[in-house]
């Protein structure tokens, strides 16, 4: 399958087709783009190249750049020939949004600043130079720089204009920014990459028609100064702390038609709807004996009165606004209280 970046690539000269331009300038066009995807550009003032994997056969530019150190980031086997003079390390890794590249980050990041503190330079490269390349460049700005991902990947585009990291890869950078002081110390311990794995779990098991294998769970105690949490309204147990909140958007109002029942609606009204029915929020450690049975779906019981709070499903569920959401972990609005902290007087 061709990722999104390479697709777009690949018919990039496409409008100048429908407009009727010759094949002579089609071909020229993408033969730059083979061209510019073949070329080893420095990123800003480190010692850090970024390239396709044709490069790697390109002796005389890599000398120049005083290349010692590869980074392939890219799945198969590689010929070992091109990579001998070098000190290599190879990710692999396909370029697909749910791919994890950033339980890598570290191993590369160790790699290219020993490299760099050494007095050497360093190729990243994956097959166009595009996504998984930049994507490794850019952790590394980030860790060495301390800046965000956006401005990481401005630097790169300076020399290199056609990099872009595929939707996930950006989103794990902006995750390694958000955390960056905690993820260099161990990413297994920040809330928002556990949180990260539980979503890739829960997705492969949906693909695969079986219930996840949950090892993420949020607090629902949190010691000091009142929060804001939902609690049950039977016997006021707290279920639910902000860090489990998931964000949900309601769907817009429909426009009523004509199709409506006589009587029910204005043709060209907005129908309104209430407030959405329930609360999403992710896993909570009291719901671990019943998330643990293996269903794909089931009911939330008040671990305290028993009272019935809410309910789940794998495979996602509509809200009452329309709005679909996967996974689905629900606590329903009339069955809970929403607590806010009281303002300092």
């Amino acid at each position: 399958m061709i990722s999104r970046p390479a697709a777009a690539n690949l018919t990039i000269d496409l409008p100048e087709l429908k407009t009727g331009a010759s094949a002579k300038k089609v071909l020229e066009n993408l033969l730059k783009r083979r061209e510019s995807n073949m070329s080893i550009d420095k990123i800003g003032d480190t010692n850090v190249y970024i390239s396709g994997m044709y490069a790697m056969r390109r002796q005389q530019q890599l000398e120049e750049a005083n290349i010692t150190h590869v980074v392939s980031i890219l799945r198969g086997k590689m010929d070992e020939q091109l990579f001998a003079p070098y000190k290599h390390l190879h990710i692999e890794v396909d370029d697909e949004d749910d791919e994890n590249l950033l339980e890598h980050f570290a191993t590369t990041n160790e790699f290219i600043d020993n490299a760099v503190s050494s007095g050497g330079s360093v190729l990243v490269h994956c097959a166009m130079g595009i996504s998984r390349s930049a994507t490794i460049s850019a952790a590394y700005l980030i860790f060495k720089k301390q800046i965000p991902s956006e401005a990481a990947l401005d630097i790169i585009r300076e020399t290199r204009p056609v990099i872009c990291p595929n939707i996930g890869f950006r989103e794990q950078l902006e995750l390694y920014y958000a955390n960056l002081d905690q993820a260099i110390k161990n990413l297994g311990d920040v809330p928002a990459y556990q949180r990260f794995l539980y979503r890739k779990e829960v997705e492969i098991s949906r693909m695969a028609d079986k219930a996840p294998t949950i090892t993420y769970y949020t607090q629902d105690k949190v010691e000091g100064e009142s929060v804001e949490s939902l609690k049950c309204k039977m016997c006021r147990r707290t279920l639910a702390l902000p860090q489990s909140f998931v964000e949900h958007t309601p769907k817009p109002p429909v426009t009523a038609t004509s199709r409506d029942i006589a009587g029910t609606s204005i043709p060209g009204t907005s129908s309104p709807r209430g407030p959405c029915q329930h609360h999403f929020i992710d896993p909570v450690v009291w719901m671990r004996p019943e998330l643990e049975k293996g269903l794909m779906e089931g009911k939330l019981e008040c671990p305290k009165c028993n009272a019935k709070v809410g309910s789940y499903a794998w495979q996602g569920m509509k809200c009452n606004c329309g709005r679909w959401v996967i996974p689905a972990i629900s606590l329903a609005r009339g069955r809970v209280d929403e607590v806010r902290p009281r303002p300092a007087l």
